[in-house]
């Protein structure tokens, strides 16, 4: 699919790091005094560090993307040195992209002699990364989930990550925990390419649908993945087309739930999932519920 990421001239580059905290994403790095993009998995092609840069060294540029390859991206790492092919592979692992990880050194392994540096040695130094207890910036612990280790760019906003949810046990007054198992969720921002999203079940929802139903969580959330969106208000709505065609054919998620509000305007959410149907290789089954502004079920249909 065609997408725009984020470009860095080197040459211009003059090492001043700005830019680094302004990506959401935390896809940039300092690499041998260098604004480096460690890891176009990463990068939403925003350009929230575009504005940061004072010698205009960041650009945006638009191009056919295939599906997110990790050989094809370790291969182009290698080419930039050890320290940046350490780099992308420990951002993996702040994002828990351990599958990524294993086919970096799968292949890295297999062309070990052909590698100008020592594999198992970047391997050792990676699984530590791993294990390092997490910063203890107060800022940050209050912004990232209790298991998980802060981002490299300590904006945690629209980085993708993934956790297990607690399980439902409510008594008294207690707090009904949430069944929400990945960050983001809003259309705009999800990475399809995120592992999380690999043959799950996806619920796409529109955005009032949480207000006006009290057991969303419980009943319709739990052991799902979650997008939301606003067929009314939302821009730009052929990005999302393209995401969902990437979910369907790429993540080859296994059915797609469709919940939206008795609001005419809602029914665009389903025309963007017929839309991606059409244009997808794969079929996957389509349930559609509405919901009243009252919290009822009016529609609950396989399609």
């Amino acid at each position: 699919m065609k997408r725009e990421i984020v470009k860095i001239d080197r040459n211009l580059c003059n090492g001043c790091g700005v830019c680094i905290p302004n990506c959401h994403e935390g896809a940039l790095q300092m690499i041998d005094g260098k604004a480096t993009l460690v890891s176009e998995l990463m990068c939403d092609g925003l350009g929230a560090c575009i504005g940061h840069c004072p010698v205009g060294a960041i650009t945006i540029e638009e191009r056919e993307a295939e599906a997110y390859d990790e050989v094809l991206t370790i291969k182009e790492m290698i080419k930039a040195g050890r320290n940046t092919v350490a780099a992308h592979l420990k951002h993996l692992r702040d994002y828990n992209e351990k599958e990524y990880v294993h086919q970096a050194f799968d292949y890295m392994k297999t062309n070990a002699q052909t590698i100008p540096f020592d594999v198992d040695e970047l391997l050792h130094e990676v699984q530590q990364h791993g294990k390092k207890e997490p910063r203890t910036n107060p800022y940050l612990q209050n912004l990232i989930h209790k298991h998980e280790e802060p981002l490299a760019c300590g904006c945690p906003g629209s980085a993708a990550k993934s956790f297990v949810p607690e399980k439902v046990v409510v008594s008294g007054n207690a707090d009904v925990p949430s069944q929400l198992s990945h960050w983001p969720v809003q259309m705009h921002l999800i990475n399809p390419n995120a592992s999380f999203f690999q043959e799950s079940d996806l619920l796409l929802s529109a955005d009032c649908v949480a207000y006006a139903l009290g057991n969303f969580h419980t009943k319709y959330l739990k052991g799902k993945k979650l997008a939301i969106a606003c067929p009314k208000l939302d821009s730009n709505k052929e990005v999302y087309i393209e995401k969902l065609v990437h979910l369907i054919d790429q993540a080859k998620v296994n059915t797609i739930t469709v919940m939206k509000m008795e609001v005419p305007c809602c029914g665009g959410l389903m025309q963007l999932v017929q839309t991606a149907l059409q244009q997808s290789a794969r079929k996957v089954p389509v349930k559609l519920l509405t919901v009243s502004s009252k919290g009822e079920i009016l529609e609950d249909r396989w399609l």
